[in-house]
């Protein structure tokens, strides 16, 4: 059998395409941005104009039966800023929810409500972390309770730590509908636009990705049309009773969102680690140190070749992990956590690499390299921790519940 490696004509016009936005628009309004710590709304305009930013983006590149074109424009976006690539992608997280979760007539209603049109975008929030429930997701406290007269669900509860939360047009939340079963009585609802009780409260100021905005939210009594459970009641029935029955669980809502976002949440960290990994290269081309370019030091040129490498090999993980899940093939051995876990911590290792070899003066705020070491450390957390990661590699690889 065939193999190769080589991206099509499709996915190279669609890695430059996006490359020639993160440059000419992204980069020349990072840093005004992570100053603000505000959502860069112009330039998700100037996204959704050409685009960049909606379903039909999404769409498309789904399309790919490979499943590399959303990773490659991830890495591309963030190689322009991690915080304003978070901005215009955040919203995805919140359609994969949908996606994962939903009937294909939930899909077609909500996901273009999450992102608005080129005149008037809008963003979409998933809010499932709380704040006793973080990795340990069984302790879900929000709760959703049916009632039947009315065909609505009431939602109460907090979430923490949502990107958009708050300023969302569509908000997926999970909740716990049998809290006896743990995270197998757990479902995902869509908040329509402007449903009353729900509220984001405080706007978290953050290390990095700071022109993202992150918040917590509060749910007092949020009353949701029966409809907006996704996957439907019937569903939800079938797979509570499979639950009290005993039988082993297919999953629960917001394990089934992070599935799916896992490599794609990799390809962020690469474009922030290539991004770091280039401008230490070129700055070490031009640094003079004792009369010579400090390239010609062994110790800063093995840095940068360790720095290549260790990005090359991320990227394989996270296109094997987003081609297996796109055709539908078992991680078996835990392979979408493997890319984001290798992901992460090589965006860590290497903007912390790229701002030592820039020395004092990647310190300093006038060079990129400090922004994307404070950007790249949340991939170390978030959807998942790097020790949630190993604990599903683990378990997968071993076949043994370790805790």
């Amino acid at each position: 059998m065939e193999f190769w490696l080589d991206l099509n004509d499709e996915q190279r016009e669609l890695r430059e395409w996006v490359h020639g936005f993160a440059a000419s628009v992204i980069r020349p309004a990072a840093s005004e941005w992570d100053e603000r710590e505000e959502t860069p709304w112009p330039v998700l305009q100037e996204a959704a104009k050409i685009g960049l930013y909606g379903f039909e983006f999404l769409a498309n590149t789904w399309s790919d039966g490979s499943g590399l074109s959303l990773p490659i424009a991830n890495e591309e976006l963030f190689w322009g800023d991690g915080g304003i690539g978070m901005a215009i992608s955040g919203t995805s997280l919140a359609v994969a929810a949908i996606f994962g979760s939903g009937t294909s007539d939930q899909l077609l209603e909500w996901v273009p409500q999450c992102f608005g049109d080129a005149a008037d975008p809008k963003v979409g929030a998933f809010c499932s972390t709380e704040p006793e429930a973080g990795s340990d997701v069984a302790a879900m406290r929000t709760r959703a309770v049916y009632h039947e007269a009315t065909d609505e669900w009431v939602i109460s509860g907090q979430k923490a730590y949502a990107t958009n939360g708050g300023i969302a047009n569509v908000h997926v939340v999970t909740a716990s509908v049998d809290p006896s079963l743990g995270s197998r009585g757990q479902a995902a609802f869509v908040v329509p636009p402007g449903t009353k009780g729900l509220a984001g409260t405080r706007k978290l100021k953050k290390l990095g990705l700071r022109a993202s905005h992150t918040a917590d939210v509060f749910l007092d009594d949020v009353r949701v049309p029966g409809s907006c459970l996704l996957g439907g009641k019937e569903a939800l029935d079938k797979r509570l009773a499979r639950a009290r029955e005993g039988q082993r669980r297919s999953g629960q809502a917001a394990m089934r969102t992070f599935e799916l976002s896992r490599p794609a949440v990799g390809a962020q960290a690469l474009g922030i680690a290539r991004a770091a990994y280039e401008y230490a290269l070129e700055y070490a081309k031009t640094r003079v140190q004792f009369g010579r370019p400090i390239i010609e030091n062994q110790a800063v040129a093995f840095a940068l070749a360790d720095m290549r490498t260790e990005i090359d090999a991320a990227r394989l993980l996270v296109w094997r992990a987003a081609w297996m899940g796109r055709n539908e093939k078992p991680f078996e051995a835990g392979e979408g956590s493997m890319s984001k876990l290798k992901a992460g911590e090589v965006a860590v290792a290497v903007t912390e690499k790229a701002v030592q070899i820039l020395g004092g003066a990647g310190y300093l705020r006038e060079h990129p390299v400090e922004r994307m070491y404070r950007d790249a450390k949340i991939y170390t957390i978030f959807e998942g921790t790097s020790e949630i990661q190993r604990l599903v590699i683990a378990r997968a690889v071993s076949g043994v519940q370790i805790r």
